[in-house]
């Protein structure tokens, strides 16, 4: 099944010779007008990605890009073994149709283990206003079939429960710890990126609300898998704004155990896109380096040993273009920006994956 080729890797981005990949997508229009996301999908009789507003990829540990889409209250998955050239038939997640959000930055998730399970979040609407659940659900037989989905959250209100993000536990997922507040005041409507230390244990970082209404970054590193540690601050642009940026973070955490980040500010004295580093994980970072032009957003950042790879997205009024730099030295120096995508139609936001080889 050939690929769309509006999330088509249209060529590998490989640090070293850096040729370009990209999907582009529509999604919701962004309070800021950063950038063109207002196309809608076109309605598809049978499944099909072409009729999906958002993907979300990943590698599995033999080097199939596995991708996973909602289209008509179905979350589907769909493997590829030639990097994106083509496609499996698309496999049906959740048998029982339901609000499944997909746009921006609140999508479905994927993540896969060492033994080929598979594993699928999503934030389920339920018709309130920001109110739903956060599914779950995975395969065990390389992507036949899936579980009947589960509710993760404790909390069955009708309050806002979204913006999940995944890493793999202990049991595979098998069964869940009772919830545990890691932070209040966390900004409800921007990604949070989850990674996993070199001590494989995991690091959430997340767009927070600190007194006064200022919403910049912060970081937890847990101890072990239920023991968060002691929040961090990320960054300190003073963003004062009472709404939401629908903007979150990027993290990736090389394999010497440095934590890289990048995010977004439109603070009055420092605005636009931020990368910083850190060596002592998560205690504190390098001085935050600012990047993109005016109309940069949505940065994303990939490691593979020690090169660094970030993505974003620019928007002039007429057109979207996907820019790149890249780090041979673990963040230290940078190449100047690349435009290495572009069109006039709405876009997704770029995200970055690495099949250990090469980062895409």
């Amino acid at each position: 099944m050939k690929s769309p080729s509006y999330f088509l890797f249209s060529a590998i981005l490989a640090i070293y010779a850096a040729d370009s990949i990209a999907k582009q997508t529509t999604v919701a229009p962004q309070h800021d007008s950063h950038s063109k996301h207002s196309e809608p999908s076109p309605v598809c009789a049978k499944p099909s990605s072409q009729c999906s507003n958002t993907v979300a990829a990943e590698f599995s540990h033999d080097g199939v890009l596995w991708i996973t889409w909602a289209a008509n209250d179905h979350v589907y998955v769909q493997s590829s073994t030639d990097k994106g050239q083509n496609f499996s038939a698309p496999v049906m997640v959740n048998a029982t149709a339901e609000k499944v959000t997909a746009k921006g930055e609140n999508r479905p998730k994927i993540k896969l283990d060492a033994n080929g399970n598979i594993y699928i979040s999503w934030a389920l609407s339920l018709g309130e206003h920001h109110a739903g659940y956060i599914r779950f659900s995975r395969s065990t037989d390389g992507g036949k079939s899936f579980s009947a989905p589960v509710t993760v959250n404790d909390n069955l209100e009708v309050i806002g429960h979204s913006f999940d993000s995944m890493a793999i536990g202990q049991n595979g997922g098998k069964s869940f710890y009772p919830n545990k507040r890691i932070a209040a005041h966390v900004c409800q409507c921007c990604r949070l990126q989850t990674a996993i230390a070199k001590d494989n244990t995991p690091v959430i970082t997340w767009r927070h609300i600190f007194d006064g209404g200022i919403r910049d970054h912060a970081l937890v590193k847990f101890t072990d898998w239920n023991t968060p540690s002691d929040m961090q601050r990320v960054g300190q642009e003073n963003w004062k704004i009472d709404a939401c940026p629908h903007h979150g973070p990027g993290l990736a955490i090389s394999d010497t155990d440095v934590y890289h980040e990048v995010w977004f500010s439109n603070a009055d004295t420092k605005k636009g896109l931020f990368y910083a580093y850190s060596s002592d994980a998560g205690k504190h970072f390098s001085e935050p380096m600012n990047f993109g032009g005016a109309g940069a957003s949505h940065p994303h950042v990939q490691t593979l040993g020690q090169q660094v790879a970030i993505v974003w997205e620019e928007f002039d009024g007429k057109n979207n273009t996907l820019q790149l730099i890249k780090s041979s030295d673990a963040g230290k120096t940078w190449t100047k920006p690349e435009v290495i995508a572009q069109t006039t139609k709405g876009v997704d936001t770029p995200f970055l994956v690495s099949d250990g080889h090469a980062i895409y």
